[in-house]
């Protein structure tokens, strides 16, 4: 099976990164150490001007951490960080040109809206009469023109998270730091404000570095992402390649749903030992050998374990002839009656091509 290396899939963004002049964020063999927790353990990143990157992991996987000593909230125990090629690893979070917007938005509750965006600005200085023209072209970036003149109180959670971007915007950062800062919204207005947060990303044009534990979320946001678990990066590519082309085990079981094939069962539904993945939606379900496509390459034949309505799709897990089991996933595009998916206990034949099936290799630690 021919499948492209870990260092072929990101070679050539790296080429095309290195003509944009030095990046927007630059980490080197960054480490994070807490009494003998060592909660981010060498990482080397490099982010591009006008990127919009997501560090994506579980808790604890450290990448909020790094986002913390990107903002000089927390000093590294070793390693450096860099904005724009200049080293601004011992820098207080004031001298870097950065701002960060928190989950918790962290309003002044018994200041307006304007006088919120205008605080940054005022703590520097800047005279009143351009705090206020800055802060009201902050305000009509992020669709809150006429709100300057409302408390926090009075807002919504999806307002008061834009006049938190507001507040960090209106400083004209070159990169504005994100640390989940749409986890306390409700699912549908999280969903409206990721597409929010990504045109307004595009329209300033300044880099975003932005954490999240949500894989959706990550997905739909972002230019690149690096896939964070215990304080190391598995995985740093393109959502695209990401889901289709996952590096490790882990990258492929966290980023969305995936089956993992390995072992026995590797040897003797590829024919070959090793590590693969198989992406759930890739895989048909036949209730007749008959029905196979002849031009998939790959089969199984197994029990259906059990099947799940999910609304928009059924999910069937099928549990081999040759040992473990696989989870598919089917649009119900036509009808989602229960008669017309194969129910549990029915004995069913499986396919996919064999080009959807990827080879996964589990991270050295010595990478």
């Amino acid at each position: 099976m021919n499948h492209p290396t870990k260092t072929e899939r990101t070679e050539a963004p790296e080429r095309d990164r290195e003509e944009q002049g030095p990046p927007a964020v630059s980490l080197r063999g960054l480490r994070k150490e807490f009494g003998s927790v060592v909660a981010v353990d060498g990482i080397d990143l490099d982010i591009a001007n006008g990127e919009f990157f997501a560090m994506l992991g579980p808790s604890g996987s450290g990448k909020t951490t790094v986002l913390r000593m990107v903002a000089g909230f927390e000093v590294p125990t070793d390693g450096r960080v860099e904005l724009g090629g200049v080293d601004v690893t011992r820098q207080a979070p004031f001298s870097r040109d950065v701002n960060t917007v928190f989950q918790d938005y962290a309003l002044f509750p018994h200041m307006t809206v304007a006088q919120n965006v205008e605080y940054g600005l005022r703590v520097k200085r800047v005279p009143r009469a351009e705090r206020r023209t800055r802060a009201q072209e902050a305000l009509e970036k992020v669709r809150l023109g006429q709100f300057g003149s409302r408390r926090p109180g009075q807002l919504s959670g999806g307002q008061r998270q834009r006049v938190a971007l507001a507040r960090a915007i209106v400083n004209r950062p070159k990169v504005l730091l994100l640390d989940e800062p749409l986890g306390a919204l409700d699912l549908k207005l999280r969903r409206e404000m990721q597409v929010e947060l990504k045109q307004l990303q595009r329209d300033l044009g300044i880099t975003f570095l932005f954490v999240t534990h949500d894989q959706e979320e990550a997905l739909t946001m972002s230019d690149r992402i690096a896939v964070f678990n215990e304080g190391r990066i598995e995985q740093v590519a393109t959502p695209r390649d990401l889901y289709e082309l996952p590096a490790t085990p882990f990258v492929a079981g966290f980023v969305g749903t995936s089956n993992v094939i390995d072992g026995d069962a590797a040897t003797k539904l590829l024919g070959e030992p090793g590590t693969f993945s198989v992406r759930p939606e890739k895989i048909q379900l036949h209730l007749d050998a008959a029905h196979v496509p002849t031009h998939h390459a790959v089969t199984a034949a197994g029990v259906v374990r059990e099947v799940v309505y999910l609304g928009s799709a059924t999910q069937s897990i099928v549990d081999l002839d040759h040992g473990g089991s696989l989870i598919v996933l089917r649009q119900n595009q036509q009808s989602s009656e229960e008669g017309d998916v194969a129910g549990r206990g029915a004995h069913v034949h499986l396919s996919w091509s064999r080009e959807h099936t990827v080879s996964v290799v589990p991270a050295s630690p010595d990478e």
